[in-house]
């Protein structure tokens, strides 16, 4: 059987044996958190156990964390109260898209190595008057460049607008500091580092207004109405804690994937690595592969057993234009080559060297098939 090795962990990251335990718990519990019964106290305890893991690795008191169904809904939720509450929207052009499609903003360019262009900000808030939310990534998923959110932070506190920060890619990586960002409002997500998918977490600042998007219950602080999902809650807690703790392991990533990207270049030095420039996460590298798209290259290597992809995975399995490249002002055909590889808490330096070996291989295929 051909080995089988997953580094798409951008998109979702393998389940951690802690969440996987904790859920398992959960799910052989009986008992709602609203109620006041032991089995209810029980379920709530696992609830409130999960809200101090999660603000500890977001560095908040738990009182501020609000679970959600995942970070779409926190960014959804964001994006949408405060421009029914009348503030204009300010984001980069580099956003997830659950931020990009909730609603119309004005779109700040960044520049090649796509880092947000902080001049263009503060002209954007400037253009009127009316108060604005400012909306920036922390780490971008497809490329892993962070963005300078403090910066961002203290353009948009001179002109009065709100802070939101999707911190999706950056929990769990590196260490997070919510007051460090100055950011009113920072959407989480379980999924990205070995939590469970279906569940995140919207931070708030405390005193800072959000009308709930859910009502018809007083869950969550009465912010976010429906009953719980205790186990996939459950599992966040305990990714979250595993996570926090595994902050100085992750970094042993940055040696793997400098690696990576260094044999690559080395080989073929016309490989192109989209933000090297920047301050990137040290999980997440985005290669150009000239001459065979990125369509060509996901199934030649799902074929060797080892999974990739193509930018964002929130895309229903196909694979469109990355808006993140064409903001970054990459040529259409070298953005079309483009995939992410992107590295978790379980993978090891076999799984780099197999990858490696794997491009260069179809690399030099390919340039011998067209010499034929």
């Amino acid at each position: 059987m051909t080995r089988t090795i997953y580094l798409d962990h951008n998109a979702s990251s393998a389940l951690r044996p802690e969440a996987r335990t904790a859920m398992l718990e959960a799910l052989e519990a009986t008992g709602n958190a609203s109620s006041v019964h032991r089995f209810g106290r029980a379920a709530r305890r696992r609830v409130e156990d999960a809200r101090e893991a999660v603000a500890a690795l977001a560095g908040v008191a738990p009182a501020r964390v609000v679970f959600t169904a995942g970070a779409t809904e926190a960014n959804n939720w964001v994006i949408t109260g405060c421009a029914r509450a009348g503030r204009r929207i300010v984001t980069s052009t580099v956003e997830h898209d659950s931020v990009l499609a909730a609603a119309l903003a004005a779109r700040v360019p960044v520049d090649n190595e796509g880092l947000l262009n902080l001049d263009a900000l503060e002209a954007r808030l400037g253009e009127e008057g009316r108060p604005a939310l400012v909306s920036v990534l922390a780490a971008n998923n497809e490329t892993g460049v962070l963005q300078p959110v403090t910066e961002a932070a203290a353009i948009a506190r001179r002109s009065g607008a709100l802070v939101h920060c999707d911190a999706v890619q950056l929990a769990g990586k590196a260490p997070l500091d919510v007051d460090a960002l100055d950011a009113d409002f920072v959407s989480l997500s379980a999924h990205k580092l070995g939590g469970p998918q279906g569940v995140g977490a919207l931070i708030l600042r405390d005193g800072v207004a959000l009308p709930p998007m859910l009502v018809g219950g007083g869950q969550e602080q009465r912010r976010r109405a429906g009953t719980e999902n205790v186990a996939a809650i459950a599992g966040f807690g305990a990714a979250a804690r595993a996570a926090l703790g595994g902050l100085d392991d992750f970094a042993r990533l940055a040696v793997m994937r400098d690696r990576l990207e260094g044999r690559i270049v080395e080989t073929f030095p016309d490989t192109v690595v989209f933000g090297a420039g920047a301050q990137r996460l040290v999980n997440t590298s985005c290669l150009a592969m000239p001459g065979l798209t990125a369509e060509t290259q996901l199934m030649a290597f799902d074929l060797a057993g080892i999974a990739v992809s193509a930018g964002a995975a929130c895309s229903s399995g196909k694979i469109a234009e990355s808006h993140v490249l064409r903001a970054m002002g990459a040529e259409p055909m070298t953005a079309a080559t483009a995939i992410r590889v992107s590295l978790g808490w379980n993978t090891t330096q076999g799984d780099i060297d197999a990858f490696v070996d794997a491009w260069i291989a179809l690399r030099r295929r390919n340039a011998a098939t067209v010499a034929a």
